[in-house]
């Protein structure tokens, strides 16, 4: 007994005649005819009875059906959940991020995401980027976005974006009439920084010593929007990156053009027991184009 048997069979019992059966299943009519036969020798017992031109099931037939029915309905229900997983209709997502991505630039582009793929569940996870290599390494998450450099793709990593550091500065600043900032131009500032455990603070204090300028850092956090908002304060000038300055949404905050090069990389990590899913790459992707279409293309490196 095959299932292409049980669909003819289903088909004539609802058409109630070969000839639409064989349309409904997009065969020929005499196919449809053998396959009823193979499936009567199959069953043992004859389930039509032929009467001037028109097939009538026999009571066998009719208790067969209900059977059939409830099999190839699941059956149908399996193959339409195929088809809702390769079109990424149907499917889950947990991500963790960053804060610089995840506190408004996630959000965004998950909804822009959702928009086209509406039956799908996502959960985002905030945390350092030192927690989301963790989270991703022990599978307690599908996909990381986190401030890290990875220059070479792997299975379990590749970089999102490159991009170029701004200066950031309070509105009213005495420099916030220039178009580009410069170290020399921000000596005797004082400075809001990420925490001297984070690669980006390491590159802007080597940097300005490089310039024999000394970074006088009067507040610390480990959170960009955070820097973003004690500029507006007034606290300080700050370099930060651009998505960030992109989703900032002060008005008491000017964002500059900051010379020479310091980039952050932003880096999406998988876990390396599993490949990427067709939802998830789907979701990188778009997640890329979404950055590159909204960011000042000075400010993306690569």
């Amino acid at each position: 007994m095959k299932i292409r048997q049980l669909e003819a069979f289903r088909a004539v019992m609802l058409c109630q005649t070969v000839t639409r059966a064989a349309e409904m299943l997009h065969i020929s009519q005499p196919a449809t005819t053998r396959l009823i036969a193979d499936l009567e020798e199959a069953v043992g017992f004859s389930l039509f009875e032929r009467m001037r031109g028109r097939l009538h099931p026999t009571a066998e037939a009719q208790a067969l059906f209900e059977e059939v029915q409830r099999s190839l309905v699941g059956i149908d229900r399996i193959a339409q959940t195929a088809l809702d997983i390769r079109d990424m209709q149907r499917g889950s997502l947990q991500i963790a991020a960053a804060p610089a991505l995840a506190l408004s630039f996630l959000p965004r582009a998950i909804a822009a995401f959702m928009a086209d793929h509406p039956q799908i569940q996502i959960t985002m996870l905030p945390h350092s980027s030192r927690t989301v290599v963790n989270m991703v390494s022990e599978q307690r998450c599908d996909v990381g976005f986190a401030i890290l450099s990875m220059n070479h793709p792997s299975t379990h990593g590749e970089r999102l974006l490159s991009t170029r550091m701004v200066c950031a500065i309070p509105a009213g600043h005495r420099l916030a009439s220039q178009d580009v900032i410069r170290p020399p131009d921000l000596a005797g500032e004082r400075f809001v920084s990420h925490p001297r455990v984070l690669d980006s603070r390491l590159q802007i204090d080597a940097l300005f010593a490089s310039y024999g300028i000394e970074c006088k850092v009067q507040v610390e956090t480990q959170v960009s929007w955070s820097i973003c908002a004690f500029v507006e304060e007034g606290l300080g000038v700050a370099l930060i990156d651009p998505i960030t300055a992109l989703e900032y949404k002060g008005d008491g905050v000017c964002f500059r053009m900051f010379d020479p090069l310091l980039t952050t990389d932003f880096s999406v990590l998988f876990s390396a027991q599993r490949a990427p899913s067709i939802l998830l790459k789907a979701f990188v992707a778009h997640t890329r184009a979404f950055a590159l279409a909204r960011l000042d293309p000075r400010f993306v490196v690569a």
